[in-house]
């Protein structure tokens, strides 16, 4: 059965300005996924952590060493956050889709949001965005204003360039990876139905090992947008790279 993409919404009757609903549910889930999870382990923080809280202080020590890979603790401490915020939504956001897809009529609505690339180039484009803001922010905007002029003026616009191809490669890189990953599932969920049940055995195999691997590469993209994303902020706010 062919999936189609669930009806686009018009926002505000203007035209060329709409969004995919299922994207738009799927964002909303995620954020509640995170948010849930987030306040299971804070809600009793205990000295000697188990469970959830255990799980998620390793996170913190995980996003901490990655900012400490790429910048000065002192300098970095202050995307403590926004590390957190990025690897979590990611990676839930990732193998949302690999758990299981849903459709109601034709159309797919239960997808992981991040295998839109709307999504994935509005996360990439705000960290450009936020890697700026904070350069100014920490040097002022004169002093920032000559790092692109250096070593020679010249290379001004092709500095202002990397910024949209930084843009690019952030997110396609991530709506690729998890893209492909749907398109596999789906193709593997089809060959499952075509002599069933005699297919669906021989699918279930290949299908259960998927989407171990796609657990794994989205623990991975996960990783690497978080550590791309510091890599690129050290290089507005320190002044040693």
């Amino acid at each position: 059965m062919d999936h189609k993409a669930p009806m686009y919404y018009d926002f505000l009757g203007i035209p060329g300005l709409n969004f995919n609903l299922s994207t738009v549910l799927m964002i909303f889930i995620s954020s509640v996924v995170v948010f849930v999870i987030c306040t299971l382990a804070t809600r009793k923080l205990q000295m000697k952590p188990t469970g959830v809280q255990n799980f998620m202080e390793w996170i913190v020590d995980f996003v901490k060493g990655i900012i400490g890979d790429t910048m000065d603790w002192k300098t970095g401490k202050v995307f403590l956050p926004l590390g957190l915020t990025l690897i979590t939504y990611i990676f839930i956001s990732n193998i949302l889709g690999v758990i299981t897809m849903v459709t109601y009529g034709e159309y797919l609505w239960w997808k992981s949001p991040t295998s839109d690339a709307g999504v994935t180039l509005s996360l990439a484009a705000m960290v450009i965005i936020l890697t700026n803001f904070y350069g100014i922010k920490l040097h002022g905007f004169k002093n920032y204003g000559k790092e692109y002029m250096k070593p020679v003026p010249f290379l001004l616009p092709i500095k202002i360039l990397e910024e949209f191809t930084n843009t690019m490669t952030l997110g396609f890189r991530l709506f690729g990876n998890i893209f492909a990953g749907e398109i596999l599932l789906t193709l593997i969920a089809k060959l499952a139905f075509v002599l069933a049940p005699v297919t669906f055995v021989g699918a279930l195999i290949p299908m259960m090992a998927w989407q171990g691997f796609s657990l794994f590469i989205g623990a991975i993209q996960a990783f690497i947008f978080t550590m791309l994303t510091m890599v690129y902020m050290s290089h507005k706010v320190s002044t040693d790279h």
